[in-house]
């Protein structure tokens, strides 16, 4: 199975490309970030943010996108602004016909790191750690994306784990 997570921004969306496999738990294809200019427009900056979604689609083939959901935070006009940016996400991978999943920031960071209030320097570390990496990917923002495919991962697994033991 080939994910593509994402860890949406409006100006920096981070990106990893997850596969499983024979042989090995998972590997990493790609990641990377897609970055806009905090100048420009925000549906300027929603169309860059689309239009690399699908050039990301249209090379992997994913067979799911794990999106990580909104953090609600103090700023309202922040939350909206990053709804405004999982939405063409979605948009995306709704197009493509690419399942999605969505999972809460705090699930992401517990079934990756073991606690849901991790920092991102610890996501980092148990991304490269899981994957077998020599170093974390950088900037931070693409780790978080690998962590939001390596959660979907995780979890359909212990889900397939869990429906093997008897009752």
């Amino acid at each position: 199975m080939k994910v593509l997570g994402v860890d949406p921004g409006s100006i920096v969306v981070g990106y990893g490309v997850v596969e499983t496999g024979t042989g090995h738990f998972a590997r990493l294809v790609e990641c990377g970030v897609l970055r806009t200019d905090r100048g420009t427009p925000l549906p300027r900056r929603l169309v860059t943010i689309h239009d690399g979604l699908n050039e990301l689609i249209a090379r992997h083939h994913p067979d799911c996108m794990a999106v990580e959901d909104i953090f609600y935070g103090k700023n309202p006009r922040s939350s909206a602004v990053l709804g405004h940016a999982r939405g063409v996400i979605l948009l995306s991978a709704e197009r493509a016909n690419v399942p999605i999943a969505e999972y809460s920031p705090a699930t992401i960071k517990k079934t990756v790191v073991g606690r849901g209030a991790a920092l991102k320097p610890q996501v980092g570390y148990m991304v490269a750690q899981l994957l077998r990496l020599a170093d974390p990917p950088t900037p931070a923002d693409a780790a978080d994306g690998v962590a939001v495919a390596l959660t979907h991962l995780l979890r359909g697994r212990s889900r397939a784990i869990s429906a093997l033991v008897p009752r």
